[in-house]
């Protein structure tokens, strides 16, 4: 039996907001399902991402894959270029609020 993915979840301090920011740059759809402490953006694939509040976002990396130079512009900060030998490269990204994620092959 295989599992399937449904949804990837972020701890963040303000999830409508981090919310919509994501849907934005997925052309996914916010849906704040508990009022400033639970938001979900639905994928057009239909994956979902879940944005819950926490009184301590969780340190370090959450992967999550896009487009380096229109994050960026839409707000994402360029925390640094990766490669692993010659044909595997990575750049490494943080949302408004700090979380960490990685973009494969830019």
């Amino acid at each position: 039996m295989a599992l399937n993915v449904e949804m990837v979840t972020f701890d963040c301090s303000e999830p409508a907001t981090l919310g919509g920011w994501w849907a934005e740059q997925f052309g996914g759809t916010s849906h704040e399902l508990l009022a400033d402490e639970f938001t979900t953006v639905t994928l057009p694939d239909g994956l979902r991402l879940g944005f819950q509040k926490v009184p301590d976002p969780t340190p370090g990396k959450n992967r999550v894959h896009g487009e380096v130079t229109r994050l960026t512009a839409a707000g994402a900060t360029e925390k640094g270029r990766h490669s692993f030998g010659e044909n595997f490269r990575w750049v490494v990204l943080a949302d408004p609020e700090g979380n960490v994620f990685c973009v494969v092959g830019q």
